[in-house]
């Protein structure tokens, strides 16, 4: 992926999701609301990084336990599949989460060794911050709807962070076409 793309991308889907915070509609602040617990989004968010996850487990080189790799992709798998059975609790929280830290690698690739453009930093900064938070709140993913809940309580807060990431987002795009 190209810097100009790993820095495109997450520019255009972070000015969308700042838009529709900013415009704080109802059916899209429930639906934000709702996702912590929500079954639909967890067979999506969830399944999508178990499904990218095994795509790499079974892509491993030989260096990388590559001759188990078949006894491998079946144990995560299972383990995945298990895991909508035994804890369903905020899986789709878990499973955003799993889809951030697996973004994150090719968004950082990306930016490697690219010490002639330091606006890079602009992508590269956010990104190591979302591992953090993707680890913190897939560890403790109660602590996501407690965040949701605090930011959907005054409709300010909502527009507010809608503002910040929109503006943010479109930083991104603009920076993106500076490489």
């Amino acid at each position: 992926m190209s810097l100009l793309l790993a820095t495109l991308f997450p520019g255009l889907v972070v000015a969308a999701l700042g838009a529709a915070l900013l415009a704080n509609r109802p059916a899209v602040n429930a639906a934000l609301q709702a996702l912590p617990r929500s079954s639909n989004a967890a067979v999506i968010l969830f399944g999508g990084a178990a499904a990218w996850f095994l795509w790499l487990v079974w892509n491993l080189s030989t260096a990388d336990f590559g001759d188990y790799h078949i006894l491998l992709t079946v144990a995560f798998a299972a383990v995945a599949v298990l895991a909508f059975k035994c804890v369903p609790d905020f899986l789709a929280v878990r499973g955003l989460c799993a889809l951030m830290l697996l973004v994150a690698s090719p968004l950082l690739r990306a930016a490697y060794m690219e010490y002639n453009h330091p606006q890079r930093l602009l992508l590269v900064t956010p990104v190591f911050l979302l591992v953090a938070l993707s680890i913190w709140f897939g560890v403790q993913p109660y602590r996501a709807r407690d965040f949701l809940e605090w930011l959907f309580a005054k409709p300010a807060r909502t527009r507010g962070v809608g503002g910040l990431l929109l503006g943010y987002g479109i930083l991104l795009v603009a920076v993106a076409f500076t490489y």
